[in-house]
């Protein structure tokens, strides 16, 4: 049987980590060369690659828990089979962090959607990874397991998760406009693209707006939607954008509420706290999926951007 396409993991940091383990034996990296243009079977893989049964398995093992193989059991001509087929063609690693932008008076940070600093939520709630769930379903004790910070998506029916972003304003600087930006939706059973859902952003503990969102959005696969991920489940959401100014607070450019920048105290921070979250006295209580720059349709994480000025009595700072 053979196998075709271009297929490409993308992985960042801390969650290249098993990836780039299992990787590191010879023998593994033989069995993903003979798996290259077909799908084998234990006893072809053992056969081809002259070692030991439990050998075989053993190395098998290591490059499914990484996700780099599927692993498909089928009738056989005795019982049952297991056929193994790589599920990648390419491995790219990224380093998540602080990005600037090439504007030279826009400071910008991406954030992982599961590097949330703590989180209140009430079931449904849940997260996944890029090759399983983390923790178990409807638990908000997940929330705090130790991988949910390598969640690509994320989902509650009310309440939060608050990130701290770091506050990269040059010295002698003071912000002229915050925009965040991110890829969400509504969490309804399933999906529902008609279950609207008040979706609210604080910063710095001030409540900065509500956007509505209409639905929760399924019955096709997202462009970035993991294999694994079941076929009546969300599948995207939309991409919107905060933006804060001297004016007031927009969401794409639709006015949500009368807080400024002056409001938010970011001057002499060393960071920003943001929150979004779904209030349990909200008009539509409809819940909130957030996805991460592998997952849904937009390649993503949370985004911050801070442009900024520098007063005319003040000279930037800079290391000569």
């Amino acid at each position: 049987m053979a196998v075709s396409g271009k297929r490409i993991l993308t992985v960042d940091g801390e969650v290249s980590l098993p990836v780039l383990k299992a990787l590191g034996s010879e023998t593994r990296l033989l069995i993903l060369s003979l798996l290259s243009h077909n799908v084998m079977n234990l006893a072809e893989l053992t056969a081809a690659l002259g070692l030991p049964h439990a050998t075989v398995s053993f190395n098998l093992k290591h490059l499914e828990e990484a996700g780099l193989l599927h692993v498909q059991t089928v009738p056989g001509t005795r019982g049952t089979q297991k056929l193994i087929s790589k599920r990648y063609d390419e491995l790219h690693v990224r380093l998540p962090g602080s990005v600037a932008e090439a504007a030279p008076d826009v400071v910008a940070v991406s954030m992982p959607i599961g590097n949330y600093r703590f989180a209140q939520v009430v079931p449904t709630c849940g997260l996944a990874g890029d090759f399983q769930f983390i923790g178990t379903l409807d638990d908000p004790r997940s929330f705090f397991e130790p991988e949910h910070v390598f969640a690509q998506l994320l989902w509650f029916r009310s309440g939060f998760v608050e990130y701290a972003f770091p506050n990269n304003l040059p010295f002698g600087a003071f912000a002229t406009e915050l925009a965040l930006s991110m890829e969400l939706c509504s969490e309804a059973p399933q999906y529902d693209p008609e279950w609207p859902s008040d979706v609210t952003v604080w910063i710095n503990d001030v409540e900065i707006g509500t956007w509505t969102c209409p639905g929760d959005f399924g019955g096709k696969r997202g462009r970035l939607t993991p294999q694994w991920w079941p076929d009546d489940q969300t599948m995207y959401g939309l991409l919107k954008r905060w933006r804060v100014t001297g004016e007031g607070t927009s969401v794409d450019d639709e006015r949500v509420s009368d807080v400024t920048l002056g409001d938010l105290g970011l001057e002499g921070q060393h960071h920003v706290a943001v929150r979004i979250g779904v209030r349990e006295d909200a008009r539509h209580v409809g819940g909130l999926n957030l996805f991460g720059r592998r997952c849904g349709n937009h390649a993503q994480d949370l985004l911050m951007q801070v442009r900024y000025e520098f007063s005319q009595d003040t000279k930037p700072y800079r290391v000569k």
